[in-house]
């Protein structure tokens, strides 16, 4: 593959993750943490860090999101679902040390 198109498609794969993130949080009006980080921009394996952080500042504000049952291949799972101002008001508890974390956390804060 040349290497012009490889950069294009994973600019346009980066691109549909995010706006795909941010229509479901728009339409359904909560998501998981991971859904909510991906829509600021950053990729899954960033989003699954962040959002763990993000659980442990919503036990420091004693915050609980939407118990839900979800698919999971042939199984069943719990997933709990958050709002954007719960996110928001996780996000200003967090405080991450790389660049692109801080940047994810901003404009989760803002979000709201």
């Amino acid at each position: 593959m040349i290497a012009t198109n490889r950069t294009r498609r994973a600019a346009l794969r980066d691109r549909t993750r995010t706006h795909r993130a941010n229509a479901r949080i728009t339409r359904r009006g909560t998501a998981s943490l991971a859904t909510h980080v991906m829509a600021t921009g950053l990729g899954p394996k960033a989003a699954r860090t962040v959002a763990s952080s993000l659980r442990k500042a919503a036990t420091k504000l004693e915050l609980t999101g939407r118990t839900v049952r979800v698919h999971a291949g042939r199984k069943m799972r719990t997933a709990t679902r958050w709002t954007r101002t719960q996110v928001a008001a996780m996000a200003t508890l967090y405080r991450p040390r790389r660049a692109e974390y801080k940047m994810a956390a901003n404009r989760l804060a803002l979000a709201a």
